[in-house]
């Protein structure tokens, strides 16, 4: 797998890597005797990492908040666990194939007294030196199951030992490329996938362990990466040349380590290590800040701090915004009701809202709750329709414009009830019955205002007679036409539009009189289109308001106190959905609250030394 970290553009970043300028870091004391690998910085940095383990422990990246974390990775073959045995002074899992099947989170503290004990699944179990590795078997296996397949969920191993550098380490699956007898087909796949979720942040840094004996430049790094070169002593022919040109772009430089082998003490090992580094032709002139477990332990240490301190105020600010965002998603849903006077309330208190929106876009023309959705600009639709759908066919008409407001009502009512959903059928129902009767009580009166204009003719609307005489008017010129065959046939008569005349010149005794009764009848329909129009509105505008200020609130209360509506109790029975995002709200702004405390006591602490260092 080759390592992608192609980061070096991202200098704006708040979380941007400040590489601490190490000089040359040399282990103390004598040639004969290992020196500690831990110093008097972890007592400074010991705060920040514990601030950060406390917020991983809480499983604060779930919530995307994403912590500074040094990531471990390497070749099945590369030495992984054997540089993270030196480092932490313990023996991990080996075997064959894949030893490390979960992420370890291994977190190392300088500590006088001995204490190891791991962490999964909510279980705290204690170990010890001796039986560690069996235990890390034990949990692995509980957590990935028997085999050789791999999870990625996280198993913690603390380890408080006198020596051991203040770090936190994630420890991934090793990379294989081909699966053996028992591995899933896909397992290069998974391990990538795990491996890719944990680098990817810009607060991971990498720790990129290769064995000397592979292609360096195979391996494409960034900024962001350390890389750790074991079996040193196998492949010491040009490994100078290749930890100081760097061709892989290693943003935080190499460092060259030789692990323990056999059965040797850490003590022992160290000894060994330093020796080689000082004795041997080739590895000796490797500058000394590049070689050696304790260079590493200390490099670790000062990366780590840094990059803790960069992020920590944006991981602040980060918090923060969560918490606002969730807190005011918690209180955005609806109240959680306990009894039955609370449950009349609300509902009283959402049909008085549904009301009003009602009363907004039927009665006074306000459309700012729906200014995009010009559909609910009912005033201006209802004026359309009337205006331009009565003519046709007025008994159609009606049944289109009550199923128009029936349409409005139950959007607004959904609107206003999408809370309680428990309560939607049967307020839908009750529109539906409401504005079906008042559907069909509008054709009827629709028909009998036809039916009167059928059999009687009358009107005293001045504007009849104006019409007429206007449309009269015209029968000069169309007279003129029908008697004279030279002329063109064709004619443009106002409320008509063009006639050809030419078929009606046989009928010149009856012409004239046809003429008048078609003008009196197309005068006399606009005063019964306008009073259609007059009429329906009125009626519509009444029958709007009696069901806005009182039918739709009776209609549903009949509705919901009816034997099969379930009565206002069903309010109190909160839906799986809502439950499901209260339940989840709630663990989010807890965990978020006590993430917030443990910050602000680390930046307490912070401003406390502070103040202390300046006295």
């Amino acid at each position: 797998m080759h390592i992608m970290n192609n980061d070096s553009s991202s200098s704006t970043s708040e979380c941007a890597l400040q590489v601490v300028d190490l000089a040359v870091i040399e282990p103390q004391g004598s040639n004969n005797v290992p020196a500690p690998i831990v110093s008097s910085f972890n007592d400074r940095i010991r705060p920040l990492l514990d601030c950060v383990d406390k917020l991983r422990h809480l499983n604060i990246m779930q919530e995307g908040i994403q912590l500074p974390t040094i990531v471990v990775v390497g070749d099945q073959s590369s030495g992984k666990s054997s540089v993270l045995e030196s480092l932490a002074g313990i023996s991990l899992p080996r075997g064959q194939g894949i030893c490390t099947r979960v992420p370890l989170i291994m977190r190392l503290q300088n500590h006088n007294e001995i204490e190891l004990h791991l962490e999964y699944n909510g279980k705290l179990v204690p170990t010890n030196e001796v039986h560690i590795a069996e235990a890390i078997v034990l949990a692995t296996n509980e957590i990935a199951g028997h085999g050789k397949g791999i999870s990625n969920i996280p198993l913690s191993l603390i380890v408080k030992k006198n020596g051991v550098p203040d770090l936190t380490m994630v420890d991934l699956p090793g990379i294989t490329r081909v699966p053996v007898h028992g591995q899933p087909d896909d397992i290069f796949e998974q391990i990538s996938d795990i491996i890719m979720k944990y680098i990817t942040p810009e607060e991971s840094i990498i720790l990129n362990v290769l064995s000397a004996t592979v292609d360096f430049p195979t391996y494409k790094s960034g900024e962001r990466t350390i890389a750790v070169v074991t079996k040193v002593d196998k492949a010491p022919e040009g490994l100078l040349e290749k930890v100081t040109s760097n061709d892989a772009n290693i943003g935080l430089g190499y460092v060259c380590v030789k692990n323990r082998t056999g059965n040797k003490s850490y003590d022992e090992a160290r000894s060994e290590e330093a020796r080689l580094f000082q004795t041997h032709a080739l590895l000796s002139k490797i500058d000394k800040s590049m070689v050696s477990v304790p260079v590493l332990a200390h490099k670790l240490v000062h990366i780590q701090a840094n990059i803790i301190s960069k992020c920590l105020p944006d991981i602040v600010r980060k918090i923060n915004d969560k918490l606002a965002v969730n807190v005011a998603a918690l209180n955005k849903l609806p109240q959680h009701l306990s009894s039955v006077a609370e449950a009349l309330t609300m509902f009283m208190r959402i049909l008085s809202s549904t009301k009003e929106s009602l009363k907004k876009i039927f009665l006074r023309g306000e459309f700012d709750e729906y200014a995009e959705d010009l559909e609910m600009h009912c005033t201006a639709r209802l004026a359309e329709m009337l205006n331009d759908g009565i003519s046709a066919t007025p008994e159609v008409f009606a049944g289109k414009l009550w199923n128009y407001i029936e349409t409005v009502v139950i959007k607004v009512l959904m609107h206003h009830f999408c809370n309680y959903q428990q309560l939607q059928s049967s307020t839908r129902c009750a529109v539906q019955n409401l504005t079906a009767k008042r559907k069909d009580e509008s054709i009827n009166w629709v028909r009998e205002i036809i039916e009167m204009e059928r059999l009687t003719d009358y009107t005293y609307n001045p504007e009849y007679v104006g019409t007429c005489s206007r449309l009269m008017a015209q029968q000069k010129p169309f007279m003129e036409i029908m008697n004279d065959s030279n002329k063109r046939s064709i004619i443009n008569l106002e409320g008509i539009g063009e006639v050809d005349v030419g078929s009606l010149r046989k009928h010149k005794d009856v012409v004239q009189q046809a003429f008048e009764l078609k003008m009196r009848m197309i005068a006399y329909w606009k005063i019964v289109l306008m009073r259609l129009v007059d009429h329906m509105a009125l009626y519509t505008m009444f029958n709007l308001q009696k069901m806005v200020n009182y039918e739709i609130e009776e209609e549903i209360v009949n509705e919901l106190m009816a034997s099969h509506g379930g009565g206002i109790e069903r309010m109190l029975e909160e839906t799986p959905l809502v439950l499901e995002k209260r339940l989840r709200l709630k663990k989010s702004v807890k965990l978020l609250k006590e993430s917030k405390d443990v910050v602000a006591k680390i930046m307490d602490r912070i401003a406390l030394h502070i103040d202390g260092e300046k006295a």
